[in-house]
């Protein structure tokens, strides 16, 4: 498949999925060629310090996520650095890892847009092709935090693969960067959508359901599973339509939508704080901004974005 072609996927029209970089997987174990790309001057580095991205303004409205050796360096020590891939014209892409203590003083900085990862993605403060290495590169330095210690023997790990593995030397052990998959589903019936708010959601937002897949499942199954248990919706037929990676920390959201067998909603009042039908007319007015009661769906850049408009608009079905 082209790129062009790539880029009308629906999976392409979400955030953090649009990346122009080749991975290159096959220099990952070659030490000495990732050596010589990094000592390239056209090598750049997104930087992450603790959890949140450190931009640099290239005008007046924009920024990149993309700093120059001597730039990176001066941010703050490397704790890990990662090799990204190459972008199309052939230039090395790192990412790097800083402390969060550097924060501060990095914020005073005028030449610096210092803000969280979804804002960055909400507000488009990046091209969308920078996106996606931001969003690659705060995943797998986020897991490279959070696996110091072997899980085998609790000895510690050393960075081996240009950073896509952890080595340990102590038992020997190999520890992988980890995706955890995560259905999030649109159940329907006839012309109407469950959707449904959590309480930590800004006040009048309402959203697809969603949950982690669990061992020994397959993805359709956990749809129904999760619509079940959150909705008290039995569940037929589920069609896939869109992924997209979501680095927060570290998942792929496997976007559905549900055929609903039945009409009465049971709540777990434990992940949902409310959740009813609504007409195909309803969400498109969420979709456009112009719910009479106020009440809206996530961003252009979520997922759950995509999967209401595949049906309320695109007329998708189970």
């Amino acid at each position: 498949m082209n790129d062009a072609s790539r880029r009308t996927e629906r999976s392409a029209q979400t955030g953090f999925a649009t990346s122009s970089l080749d991975r290159r997987a096959d220099l990952r174990d070659k030490p000495d060629e990732i050596a010589t790309l990094r000592a390239r001057s056209d090598a750049r580095f997104t930087v992450i310090a603790g959890e949140t991205p450190i931009l640099l303004r290239t005008g007046a409205e924009t920024q990149t996520v993309w700093f120059d050796e001597s730039g990176a360096d001066g941010l703050g020590p490397a704790q890990e650095e990662v090799f990204l891939g190459l972008d199309p014209e052939g230039a090395p892409r790192f990412g790097r890892l800083i402390e969060r203590d550097q924060l501060d003083g990095l914020r005073e900085q005028a030449v610096l847009v210092v803000t969280d990862l979804r804002s960055v993605a909400l507000k488009r403060l990046v091209p969308k092709d920078e996106l996606g290495p931001l969003g690659e590169a705060k995943a797998l330095l986020d897991w490279h935090a959070r696996h110091r210690c072997c899980a085998q023997c609790g000895a510690p790990t050393k960075l081996g693969s240009a950073g896509w593995k952890r080595q340990c030397e102590a038992c020997g052990a190999q520890h992988f960067p980890r995706t955890d998959p995560v259905v999030i589903m649109l159940a329907v019936r006839g012309d109407n959508c469950l959707l449904a708010r959590q309480a930590r959601f800004a006040p009048g937002m309402y959203s697809c359901i969603a949950g982690f897949v669990e061992p020994g499942e397959t993805f359709e199954d956990a749809v129904r599973r999760e619509t079940w248990e959150e909705a008290g919706l039995r569940t037929g037929t589920v069609r896939y339509i869109a992924s997209q990676p979501w680095p927060f920390p570290g998942s792929l959201m496997i976007g559905c939508i549900a055929e609903a067998l039945n009409d009465d909603i049971v709540l777990d009042g434990t992940e949902l704080e409310a959740g009813r039908w609504f007409s195909r007319a309803e969400a498109l007015q969420m979709l456009e901004g112009k719910h009479p009661d106020n009440l809206f769906c996530p961003p252009h850049m979520a997922i759950a974005n995509t999967i209401l408009k595949a049906w309320a608009v695109d007329g998708e079905e189970p």
